[in-house]
């Protein structure tokens, strides 16, 4: 099955990049991803599939394969980020403002030609829709997921619209830029952190920055905030459940001699831990609350619970270990949990299954992380990208078992 995965590549490879390279040339938000859903079903049913778009007009879902064994998930996220870019690349955004900084272009090229390529193993003998009894070891179903970028994440329409309905197991990557290309890292248990979104507005009189005792100091009460609820946060939850709290932005007022009387206040707090996780929103709220009351200023508190955090199925990193393994014994590498978020962990709360690491760093110049405007990929990962999850589906019959 290897030697199916190499010849594929060696004759497709340039065009998938051609696929990355045109999603990643007309980045789209989230839930507003039609043009790369477009893509997608062109793909797929060039490759003789039959892609539905998912009800809210932006994703898709492909089943595959046999109808009378068990139907593992490969999921991949469609959508960019508001964030400008600054690659110089020939293919950069030609978005204003939007740009592709998460790897998720290569996530959906990758798992479109996963799509074309075990489309050519359903049955040799008679290309087009697969038939129960033909040549994949598993059922797959292709998902193709909008807005992973937003919380609490797309996944959640997608698992409403029964993405996950019958499946087993169900598998992603997603490109880490601390990774060298070739390499792919695995880790059982934890692999990223609870994610959640907190937004403060606070109100207050207004005043002279002469005369603060005679009105509530709404930037005070800002600064005691700002400082006080990571620190108070850290000092009320085990250090050990890797819980972080920080603000990504502050806003109040104008002139330097007036005290505002609003202000809003940005951030994230996460955990690793899933049970901290379920405790932080009444906790935060019981702090923020300790931190103003003295203050005399009064606040709404917006919590947005975001998502869990990825837990990776043992046996199913022992699948992906198989496939990687396959493409080359040292490709596999260890990989710390990461305090960022992936709401990939909603379809495990619902299925069993992994997310792997696929490294995407040149070795050359710097290693610019997710997020940043000047984030890219080395293109040599995309091949690896396909082989990792092609080959969780072909090297599968000797994991039957775990099903």
């Amino acid at each position: 099955m290897s030697t199916v995965i190499d010849d594929w590549l060696a004759e497709n490879l340039d065009q998938v990049i051609g696929w990355r390279r045109e999603i990643h040339a007309w980045p789209e938000l989230s839930m507003e991803e039609f043009a790369t859903t477009a893509k997608v079903v062109e793909v797929l049913t060039a490759a003789g599939l039959k892609p539905v778009v998912l009800p809210k007009g932006t994703g898709v879902v492909c089943d595959l394969g046999p109808v009378d064994r068990p139907r593992i998930g490969l999921r991949a996220d469609l959508d960019a980020l508001p964030i400008p870019e600054q690659t110089g690349l020939p293919f950069t955004s030609r978005v204003e403002g939007v740009a592709h900084a998460c790897g998720h272009d290569a996530h959906t090229a990758i798992l479109m030609a996963v799509g074309s390529l075990l489309a050519g193993v359903v049955d040799d003998e008679a290309p087009g829709p697969p038939t129960p009894g033909s040549g994949l070891p598993y059922g797959v179903r292709l998902i193709f997921q909008a807005a992973e970028e937003v919380m609490p994440g797309g996944a959640l329409d997608a698992i409403e619209a029964g993405v996950t309905d019958g499946l087993a197991r169900i598998f992603a990557l997603h490109c880490d830029p601390h990774l060298p290309v070739g390499t792919v890292g695995l880790r059982a248990g934890a692999l990223t952190s609870a994610a959640d979104r907190i937004d403060v507005q606070l109100q207050g009189p207004g005043g002279h920055t002469s005369r603060p005792h005679l009105t509530a100091d709404l930037i005070y009460a800002m600064g005691a905030l700002i400082t006080g609820l990571p620190g108070v946060l850290a000092r009320r939850l085990d250090p050990r459940s890797g819980t972080i709290m920080g603000w990504g932005a502050a806003h109040s007022g104008d002139a330097p001699n007036a005290i505002p009387q609003e202000g809003r206040l940005r951030g994230t707090v996460r955990t690793g831990d899933h049970q901290v996780w379920a405790e932080l929103e009444p906790l935060v709220r019981g702090i923020v609350g300790e931190l103003v009351s003295p203050l005399g200023v009064s606040y709404h508190l917006n919590y947005v619970r975001g998502v869990p955090p990825v837990i990776n199925d043992e046996d199913s990193i022992g699948m992906l270990r198989r496939s990687v393994s396959a493409i080359d014994p040292a490709a596999e590498v260890d990989t710390p949990q990461s305090p960022g978020g992936e709401d990939f962990a909603w379809y495990l709360e619902q299925v069993p299954g992994a997310m792997a690491r696929l490294g995407v760093w040149s070795g050359l110049g710097p290693q610019c992380d997710l997020h940043q405007p000047n984030f890219d990929i080395d293109e040599r990962a995309i091949g690896v990208g396909v082989a990792t999850l092609a080959g969780v589906v072909l090297h599968g019959e000797l994991e039957a078992e775990l099903l």
